[in-house]
């Protein structure tokens, strides 16, 4: 089921508070000093990726247009404003009538990146531009971190399939969030209904280890689960000895019994042992499921186990020790006046500490060689070199304040499978590295 087009509303009536109280008191002083309407150019990127990873996942592009189009100060917003005297009168006013009416390119959503990568270019006067940068950067740090973690799971568990579980473990509008940036990066469902509803994405769940404990026994608690949900349901199985009760299972349910889940213990051992015992009760096409604070690490270790799908909580949504991607929001480039044909040029601010950034408005294409393997990023602010044209990585997002770039989640999920497979084999390893291309400057 696809629903990005069904314009469902954003949390809450307006994004515009998502941001940090310097962004209006910069806007306040651009106002009154005259520059507010320059014309400027801000960019998104990231001067390293998180320690030892080998590839980014840009991911929340979609999140992104959504917060930008309901990024709109109402009059209660503006009375908060008026009163905490966090700014003018005069800003006030201005910010009543705000709307994004620049130009946003951006790297597609669910492709990968790089250090330096320009994943976001927000164009437009500086006074509308500044205000959007920590809600943007607030999203793609986020989704950006859950979806990277993800396609490492996705790498370690190769075919099996994985289920988001970790609504319980962050925050209630975050869970959905990691659904949907989990799903870009490899998951196939998800056990938050919010996410079902809001993005579409499969969702699926059976019983926790308090229905078993609900009953007297249980056998009572195995019939009542069989009974309601069928006998291609999933029974948990660790509840107290996992030999009794996958043997309750097959009782209850036949050998069309759906699959097994376990929850606790040497996943490894107890996989072998239940996918023996499954076949010599006749259940042979009953499928296990394992769950239990799973990290890609922990999924690579099963490679080897009769496992035929994974469930991932805490470490998926918490980035698997990642949670953010470091990412900034920069200008780069603005105008010699207030003249709207005046033009751009290169700004960047100077400093130690590898907190550099290079200035001018760029673009980004990745070189690839005679096998069609990706090579280097190649980033530049001049002409764009003919045998790269056809290899550019930004896409048209939002033209004249209108967003012209919205798609479905699924061309999301299918454009990852894809630019990871264009990757050298080494991207796959999951042990510490650095990046597997490197970034070329010209």
């Amino acid at each position: 089921m696809n629903t990005a087009d069904l314009r469902l509303p954003v949390d809450v009536p307006s994004t515009a508070l998502f941001t940090d109280h310097y962004e209006l008191t910069m806007l306040q002083a651009a106002l009154r000093s005259g520059s507010a309407s320059r014309r400027s150019v801000f960019e998104v990127f990231t001067r390293r990726l998180p320690t030892g990873r080998r590839y980014g996942v840009v991911t929340g592009t979609g999140r992104v247009l959504d917060a930008v189009e309901n990024f709109r100060f109402e009059d209660d917003v503006l009375e908060f404003l008026r009163d905490q005297r966090i700014v003018d009168e005069p800003t006030v006013a201005w910010l009543a009538d705000y709307r994004f009416r620049g130009d946003i390119w951006g790297y597609p959503e669910g492709e990968v990146y790089f250090p330096g990568s320009p994943l976001l270019r927000v164009e437009g006067s500086f006074a509308e531009a500044v205000l959007l940068e920590t809600v943007i950067l607030s999203i793609l740090n986020h989704d950006s971190a859950v979806a990277a973690a993800a396609s490492r799971m996705g790498v370690a568990a190769g075919e099996r399939p994985l289920i988001e579980m970790g609504a319980r473990r962050t925050h209630e509008l975050a869970a959905v969030a990691a659904s949907r940036a989990a799903y870009v990066g490899g998951f196939s469902s998800t056990s938050d209904l919010a996410a079902g509803f809001r993005y579409g994405i499969p969702t699926v769940g059976t019983s926790a280890h308090a229905f078993t404990l609900l009953h007297d026994s249980e056998r009572d608690a195995f019939t009542a689960q069989v009974a309601s949900l069928g006998r291609g349901t999933t029974l948990l199985v660790d509840t107290y000895d996992v030999a009794e009760a996958v043997r309750l299972a097959v009782e209850i349910a036949g050998p069309e019994l759906g699959a097994v889940r376990i929850d606790s213990g040497d996943l490894l051992l107890v996989a072998h042992r239940v996918r023996q015992q499954l076949d010599d009760l006749g259940a042979e096409n009953t499928r296990i499921v394992v769950t239990s604070d799973l990290d890609e690490y922990a999924i690579a270790s099963l490679a080897a186990a009769p496992v035929d799908a994974y469930g991932v909580g805490t470490q998926l949504v918490t980035g698997s020790g990642q949670p953010t991607c470091s990412m900034v929001y920069k200008l780069v480039a603005r105008a010699e006046s207030d003249a709207p044909d005046a033009p751009l040029v290169p700004v960047a601010k100077k400093s130690l500490g590898g907190k550099t950034s290079i200035g001018g408005r760029k673009w980004a294409a990745r070189r690839k060689d005679e096998h069609g393997v990706a090579e280097a990023e190649v980033l530049g602010t001049g002409e764009v070199p003919p045998e790269l044209a056809d290899d550019l990585l930004l896409v048209e997002l939002v033209r004249d304040g209108r967003v012209v770039g919205r798609e479905p989640l699924d061309a999301a999920r299918d454009r990852h499978v894809e630019a990871r497979g264009n990757l050298p084999l080494s991207a796959m390893q999951l042990s510490r590295g650095e990046p597997v291309l490197p970034t070329e400057y010209l």
